[in-house]
């Protein structure tokens, strides 16, 4: 599955347009990590817990996406974003979209 943040895939034309597809993931902090960020917060460097927790989430919501393509039998994925949004002050939605479309 070809993903594009584009509205074309280079070399290639678009036969059909899909429509809307998404993939989302919501996640919690983890306590213990929460206690090893703030200790980073204090000395300064990167937070690595929460790198590796948005880089998950970001993947499983790209994953939950590309799901919803292949339902629909599409070929690729062009114009992908993604958003994040606060759901309370513990946990976050990453959300990836794009439109599945067929290629010719």
């Amino acid at each position: 599955m070809i993903v594009s943040t584009t509205e074309q895939v280079p070399g290639r034309e678009v036969a059909e347009i899909l429509g809307l597809v998404r993939g989302n993931t919501i996640r919690a902090r983890h306590i213990g990590k929460d206690i090893v960020a703030g200790l980073r917060n204090v000395i300064g460097g990167e937070i690595a817990e929460y790198t590796k927790l948005m880089g998950e989430s970001r993947e499983q919501a790209v994953d939950r996406m590309l799901a919803q393509a292949e339902a629909l039998g599409a070929d690729a994925v062009v114009c992908a974003r993604f958003t994040t949004s606060m759901v309370m002050s513990q946990a976050a939605e990453i959300l990836a979209y794009g439109t599945a479309v067929r290629l010719k």
